[in-house]
């Protein structure tokens, strides 16, 4: 039986990608956001926010933190594949309830938000590689959106960015809670958030991206007008600008492509982001969805991580465990196909996107500044020389992608426009 390993570090594996000196712990939470609207008990194809129905809603949390070292229990994941019915263990390195470190130090934090459907698993690999190297990592379940409860497009449209928000607020509830486990150990003021296709779709918005009139109105809102609270330019927007969100990785992020977003409305992200996308999705689009969105948020400095002809599963979701394999007749597909790409190997994706997303969280959560040759880079991966003595010092022309092996930037590329000169455009 296979060990459905999230932790490969493959022989070609940038140098970020590695593993941090932490020991990781893992940790199981159920959060409470009272008084929600609940949208599954709306009347009617038009809803005003002030007379819908409300309900606590859930967010069931997975919590990846620095842990004591030498910690020793229980490793493994036991998760729920895209079927919606199939347990299988995951296998990493954080350890369940281990004790978190004692240092007196206190965190970055991370929000990871999966897509539609997904669960708070989908970018686990993601999730323990980053709590190794420092940062405490809170992934959440998006209630209506999961495999086992995924409910129409409304809830996740409107919630995503509250349901982000909500975790924040409640790490740094936690922080101050001396029975609470993370006690002392989060910095809210240092947060990131990294989306994956609708969960990008909200770190978008969070970030500042206010939406169109056209997709408040759009049929892919039901019932309509819900999320005019996100709309560009209005003062519930504005007002849920969160200056301790010092910036968001968006993975595929969804709704560019559908009118979700224009130039005036994403001229509101002021904080820096990192885009990474397949140029062949073929569901949140690549020229007409991620790459628009990151030309037309033009009052930021911003960055593009490209996996040529990779689609929409590019980067994000950990490898497929040898379970999803079979054909399942209730779905009419293997789960395999909603983890794996067409051309890519998935393991090597994640190590690409540990590697940037490593570098990106160092340097604008820990200020790291020795990160920035890494972000310093040729548009094409392969265009770069390759030329090292014995001794592997690069020499005067090499201009090979810092952090990669030699061959290893084959088909990536990493593009940036600054905020105040448009370059590699």
């Amino acid at each position: 039986m296979s060990e459905n390993r999230i932790d490969t570090q493959r022989p070609d594996a940038p140098f970020f990608s590695a593993y941090g000196t932490y020991s990781v712990g893992v940790k199981t939470l159920t959060l409470i956001h009272k008084h929600q609207i609940d949208l599954r008990h709306i009347n009617g194809s038009k809803a005003n926010t002030n007379d819908c129905p409300r309900y606590d809603r859930p967010l069931v949390t997975e919590v990846w933190y620095p842990a004591l070292a030498n910690s020793h229990g229980e490793k493994g994941l036991n998760v729920v594949i895209s079927d919606g019915k199939t347990r299988v263990i995951l296998k990493g390195r954080a350890i369940r309830d281990a004790s978190p470190i004692a240092s007196g130090q206190s965190y970055p934090l991370v929000i990871i938000s999966h897509g539609y459907p997904g669960n708070r698993f989908l970018m686990s690999h993601l999730a323990e590689n980053l709590a190794s190297k420092g940062y405490v990592v809170i992934a959440l379940d998006h209630t209506d959106s999961t495999y086992a409860d995924a409910a129409g497009l409304a809830s996740t449209l409107y919630n995503r960015r509250f349901d982000q928000l909500f975790a924040i607020n409640e790490a740094q509830r936690l922080n101050t809670l001396k029975n609470q486990f993370l006690y002392g150990l989060v910095d809210t003021s240092q947060t990131g958030i990294i989306g994956y296709s609708m969960g990008a779709y909200g770190a978008v918005v969070t970030a500042g991206g206010g939406l169109t009139q056209s997709s408040v109105d759009s049929p892919w809102v039901n019932p309509s007008g819900l999320i005019e609270a996100h709309k560009s330019g209005s003062k519930s927007h504005l007002n849920l600008i969160d200056n301790r969100v010092k910036t968001v990785i968006a993975i595929a992020p969804w709704g560019m492509n559908h009118g979700f977003w224009d130039k005036q409305g994403l001229e509101t992200i002021t904080i820096p982001m990192l885009f990474v996308a397949g140029s062949g999705d073929d569901i949140s689009g690549y020229e007409n969805g991620t790459r628009a969105i990151w030309q037309a948020a033009s009052n930021t400095d911003r960055s593009l991580l490209t996996f040529d002809d990779a689609g929409h599963n590019a980067a994000a979701p950990y490898p497929a465990p040898t379970e999803a394999r079979a054909f399942d007749k209730d779905i009419g597909f293997a789960p395999y196909e909603h983890y794996a790409d067409a051309l890519w190997n998935t393991s090597k994706m994640n190590n690409v996107l540990q590697h940037f997303a490593s570098v990106w969280m160092a340097k604008h959560l820990k200020s790291d500044k020795s990160m920035a040759p890494y972000l310093n880079l040729l548009p094409v991966g392969n265009d770069g020389v390759w030329s090292k003595g014995g001794d592997e010092s690069p020499k005067v022309d090499h201009t090979y992608w810092w952090g990669f092996k030699q061959f290893s930037a084959k088909g990536l590329r990493f593009e940036t426009l600054s905020r105040k000169k448009q370059k590699n455009n």
